[in-house]
């Protein structure tokens, strides 16, 4: 039969809580150019980003008021992930469309 070790058990949790640390986020952004229509930034945003029609309106909007315009905020992987589609789509369709990736240090 095991004996119980309350010592032994103290260690897991703490090592449980150890793992448990948030890793870091990125936002990622658009970039406005003068070539890539807005319907396409709008197609980008509800595909690569998973946004409703309307977020994607407002965003492609703010895009291109602003000069830049925050698509969503992502761990590592996935915001690198996200760039390469938009740059990948944009390429393919022969447009300039940028994207790019800052730490969210908030």
């Amino acid at each position: 039969m095991a004996e119980n070790h309350p010592d032994l058990q103290e260690d897991i949790e703490v090592d449980r809580e150890t793992r448990l640390i948030e890793p870091p986020m990125y936002r990622v952004y658009l970039i406005n150019d003068d070539y890539t229509p807005m319907d396409f930034v709008v197609d980008i945003l509800m595909t690569v980003f998973r946004q409703s029609k309307e977020k994607a309106t407002e965003t492609m909007l703010h895009v291109h008021h602003q000069g830049k315009g925050l698509c969503g905020i992502y761990t590592y992987e996935v915001a690198e992930t996200k760039v390469d589609a938009v740059h990948e789509i944009a390429e393919e369709n022969g447009y300039p469309l940028r994207s790019v990736m800052e730490k969210n240090d908030l």
